[in-house]
């Protein structure tokens, strides 16, 4: 049966209050997996030393009524010229460290200052609309570290340890 717009869709996911209850994401393979890579610093060919891989979540599948999951499968290299080991580049599809695509920090950035939502009801309409669960407390982080995940909340001129004084007035007292 094809559902046409403007019909009702039954969600599977209603009244699910708990995510382990959620259904079962789709996995998506993605690779970053080359044999060879140029050294950063020498500019060697650097050959693959070791494979590894990681889970980010991105945007869900409105067709399967689930999330989805990039399994990304990168090549870490070591330089034998320079005796450096790097990973290939994966700041194309994620900020380092973080568990979501670019996708879905636009996504929630852009739920929480244009639509005006606070953290806690911006995780809502992720799940409904897009099949993407972030928790609250995500949401936040994102929120107060300008959308970088693990920078400092004060910024230049701002008071914090080691600052002057209030509103940059640095030096006067």
């Amino acid at each position: 049966m094809m559902f046409g717009p403007g019909e009702y869709r039954p969600d599977p996911s209603e009244g699910i209050t708990s995510p382990a209850d959620l259904p079962p994401p789709e996995i998506i393979p993605y690779s970053r997996n080359t044999l060879r890579h140029p050294c950063p610093r020498c500019g060697h060919s650097a050959y693959r030393d070791k494979q590894s891989q990681r889970t980010r979540h991105d945007l869900g599948n409105l067709d399967l009524w689930g999330p989805r999951d990039l399994v990304v499968t990168y090549a870490q290299h070591d330089c034998t010229t320079c005796r450096t080991y790097l990973s290939a580049d994966l700041s194309a599809l994620a900020p380092p460290a973080s568990h979501y695509t670019h996708r879905v920090l636009d996504l929630a950035g852009r739920l929480v200052v244009e639509d005006g939502l606070p953290y806690r009801p911006a995780s809502g309409p992720l799940w409904r609309d897009h099949r993407v669960f972030v928790p609250c407390a995500t949401i936040q982080t994102w929120g107060e570290a300008g959308g970088k995940k693990g920078a400092g909340t004060h910024g230049p001129g701002l008071p914090g340890l080691g600052r002057g004084g209030c509103f940059g007035l640095r030096g006067r007292r």
